[in-house]
């Protein structure tokens, strides 16, 4: 029986193609050439099954044009590339990568908001121009991290590790608004106390962003709630572009309604407002909280092990939906 076909659709590191081609027909990317919705589409239309990133996006049109598809891994926790509904109703299963990112994220969300916090890119671009040419009582100063009150919107698994190191690492007062409260024991063991989201604006002295993008998440973080927050508080978004509102974030930032902000995502990435490279207080990088060697092929591995897993009839190990029973004939 002949092995399954999938496209790996960008370029991953060489062990996992190697280990998908033990299993499937491959066809993958090494050289890492970012395709058009219809090239993808093109390259897809005699495909079983894909690995993705979240710069492919799986749409209706897609599908309609790919009736060979059946199921797509994305190698990232996140799936708002993915039209689950149109998935599903095509009967095309969709993967995503949790808790093998947890911890790595959660260590960069903590670092990216030390470093907004501190002053860190602002100070480095100004020693780097020449500019440092005498220490004063006041060049850089940033505000306390220590002991100050942490803001969390969005407490899964990340936000419950950015919430630990706060609170056991730095005294800090956590505070949290999500969806749905969490379990009396797990807010113990975060330290962190469920409050409004204007709440928690209003008071927090740092405030980080780990929520899901939806379409009721859009600019969950506009021009009202950075009005709400205090002028020498920082925010920091390591959840998704489209959470903020980047234009509105570039002029609070310009007109110093809050003290600053640090981004590792962006609304319309790889490109940046402008406003957003114009102004100093902000800490800008790219898309990289879970960019550890580790951590990486960790995500790899797992996406991969979905495919394997889904077309050997085990099913998948992490699904994000579940689409019509199709028979798939163990092939491997």
């Amino acid at each position: 029986m002949s092995k399954p076909r999938i496209l790996i659709a960008r370029a991953v590191f060489p062990e996992v193609v190697e280990h998908l081609s033990l299993h499937f027909q491959v066809e993958s990317n090494q050289e890492d050439v970012l395709r058009s919705p219809a090239e993808l589409a093109a390259r897809l239309v005699d495909k079983d099954g894909a690995l993705t990133t979240g710069s492919e996006r799986i749409d209706r049109s897609l599908l309609a044009a790919c009736p060979r598809l059946r199921i797509v891994a994305n190698m990232a926790v996140g799936y708002n590339n993915f039209d689950v509904d149109a998935m599903t109703a095509a009967g095309v299963q969709g993967t995503n990568t949790p808790d093998v990112l947890t911890e790595t994220t959660a260590d960069f969300g903590f670092a990216l908001l030390m470093a907004t916090a501190r002053r860190v890119t602002e100070s480095e671009h100004f020693l780097r121009a020449g500019r440092w040419n005498k220490w004063s009582y006041d060049m850089f100063a940033g505000a306390e991290v220590h002991g100050t009150r942490l803001g969390i919107i969005g407490m899964g698994r990340i936000g419950q590790g950015i919430a630990r190191r706060g609170a056991h690492g730095f005294g800090m007062d956590v505070v949290y608004h999500n969806r749905t409260r969490l379990d009396p024991a797990l807010e113990a063991e975060c330290k962190a106390r469920y409050v409004a989201k204007e709440e928690l604006l209003r008071t927090a002295d740092h405030v980080v962003l780990v929520l899901p993008y939806t379409a009721d998440s859009h600019h969950t973080i506009g021009a009202a709630e950075l009005a709400q927050m205090k002028p020498t508080a920082t925010l920091v978004n390591i959840a998704r572009g489209g959470i903020v509102d980047d234009a509105a974030l570039a002029q609070a930032l310009r007109e110093r309604r809050i003290a600053a902000a640090g981004l590792d995502v962006f609304e319309g990435e790889p490109q940046v407002h402008p406003g957003l490279l114009e102004v100093p207080n902000v800490v800008l990088t790219p898309h990289i909280a879970s960019a550890t060697v580790g951590t990486r092929l960790a995500m790899a591995n797992l996406a991969a092990d979905n495919l394997i897993a889904f077309f050997d009839g085990r099913g998948p190990l992490t699904p994000v939906n579940t689409p019509a029973v199709r028979t798939i004939t163990p092939s491997i």
